[in-house]
């Protein structure tokens, strides 16, 4: 039994019948330059979250010095699901910033905390250290994680779509790999932590 009236006729069209369903793939900002830029939120993923969300991403980049020059070439920035040890990520102006895990303590690596520390310290993580001063055990809250994405891991990201801008065919990723992008994260900080905690407020 037809529940509703069903359409035998759906057209004709210089002697053809036309199809009643639209089968052509919708555009995607991700194989199609979108006119501006797109911020996309995924699903997080089992074990993660999502601290940001698509306000958080506006309030932010209108604190980066010069971000409309900075933003060309850009056309997604993606919150995306979590993927276990990988925070961000960056792809041919896809900007990506991975879902956090709902563990909120757990052990650094000892070459990556003697880079950051100064920064962690900075945005005011807890951190437990043994005697050496090595083998940390860090203690996140929303708040510390929150401004890690956001003044570290998107802008170093963002230093990889500045190294790929600077190339001559703006195909590939910049060849100056990952000490150009810390570099060109640290140096951003300096210039929007402070605009960062006036907006956000201070981690708690």
């Amino acid at each position: 039994m037809c529940r509703f009236r069903r359409k035998t006729a759906p057209g004709v069209r210089n002697g053809r019948v036309l199809r009643t369903n639209n089968w052509e793939q919708s555009p995607s900002p991700y194989t199609h330059t979108p006119a501006r830029l797109v911020i996309d939120r995924r699903r997080p993923g089992t074990g993660y979250r999502h601290l940001l969300i698509k306000r958080d991403i506006e309030r932010f980049v209108a604190l980066i010095p010069n971000w409309h020059k900075l933003a060309v070439g850009l056309d997604v920035i993606c919150l995306d699901h979590g993927r276990g040890d990988c925070d961000g990520w960056y792809n041919r102006g896809v900007l990506g910033v991975c879902a956090w895990s709902e563990r909120m303590r757990y052990e650094l690596r000892r070459d990556w905390y003697r880079g950051h520390r100064a920064f962690l310290e900075r945005i005011g993580a807890r951190m437990e250290v043994d005697e050496t001063g090595d083998a940390p055990v860090i203690h996140w809250t929303d708040d510390t994680a929150r401004a890690y994405q956001l003044c570290h891991v998107f802008l170093h990201e963002l230093g990889h779509h500045a190294d790929r801008m600077h190339t001559r065919t703006k195909r590939d990723s910049g060849p100056r790999g990952e000490p150009f992008a810390e570099g060109y994260a640290f140096d951003l900080e300096a210039a929007v932590l402070e605009r960062y905690f006036a907006e956000f407020g201070l981690p708690e």
